[in-house]
């Protein structure tokens, strides 16, 4: 009889993009395939005993700072970003509980029809009691990205890792879209990955983490079996931690 997987990690912020729950090339915001399909994968790493938090994005329905550079001002164009995050946390609410996972959706921006507000406290219950917790609004203020939502909220609850799913399998040490010979780092430091400045996370969330020690592994969305990979301690995409790079 095959031993049952033992995660590595007991309590993960997943951090996920916006963009993830929209089917590529569809004018569709959200796909309810796509959405279905991260439920389910949330739901596998649940089964293993895992304490799941998420936090997603909103960059599917309106980008804040994008909004600014076309002349919106930048605090307006921010917190309907935060709105948009609540929309994508609402509809990934309703696909993992289409499947029988339980869920409670916890909002930096009050209202109280929707989501919980977010307290600590009641956050870390949730997690212990199995819930699934979706973080929503960002950090409630504007000029934060939800990158820096995720390496927050890590750090508030005691999470031991934040997996970051994205569009890019890793940190690489060029541009893997206009070098076809870039090489990825299978782990890389805080300070070289802030060096290399890297389009797969803001500044503001690797020194958050830099400074905490909270490590972050960044790989591809598009494989299903990344997230479950990650948490059972699998080489994924790219750890970055306070140890030295390796290529």
């Amino acid at each position: 009889m095959t031993a049952p997987a033992t995660p590595k990690y007991k309590r993960i912020v997943l951090k996920i993009s916006g963009e993830a729950l929209r089917e590529p090339g569809s004018k569709d915001n959200i796909s309810p395939q796509i959405v279905n399909s991260i439920a389910k994968q949330i739901a596998e790493i649940r089964s293993l005993g895992v304490e799941v938090a998420v936090v997603v994005g909103g960059g599917n329905i309106w980008r804040g700072l994008a909004a600014s550079h076309r002349g919106m001002n930048r605090t307006t164009a921010d917190y309907m970003g935060m709105l948009a995050t609540v929309i994508n946390g609402m509809a990934l609410m309703s696909g993992l509980e289409d499947i029988g996972v339980s869920v409670r959706v916890q909002t930096a921006i009050q209202m109280n029809n929707v989501a919980e507000p977010f307290i600590l406290r009641r956050a870390t219950r949730h997690l212990e009691l199995g819930h699934v917790v979706i973080f929503v609004a960002g950090t409630g203020n504007p000029f934060f990205s939800t990158d820096t939502t995720a390496a927050l909220r890590a750090n508030e609850i005691g999470a031991q890792v934040i997996l970051k799913a994205t569009k890019v399998d890793g940190v690489y040490d060029s541009d893997p879209m206009k070098n076809p010979g870039a090489k990825k780092f299978a782990q890389i430091s805080y300070g070289e990955a802030l060096s290399r400045r890297p389009q797969v996370m803001d500044s503001t969330a690797f020194s958050l983490c830099m400074d905490n020690r909270m490590p972050i592994i960044i790989f591809d969305m598009a494989d299903s079996t990344n997230i479950r990979r990650a948490v059972l301690g699998e080489a994924v995409g790219s750890l970055v931690t306070d140890a030295p790079e390796t290529a």
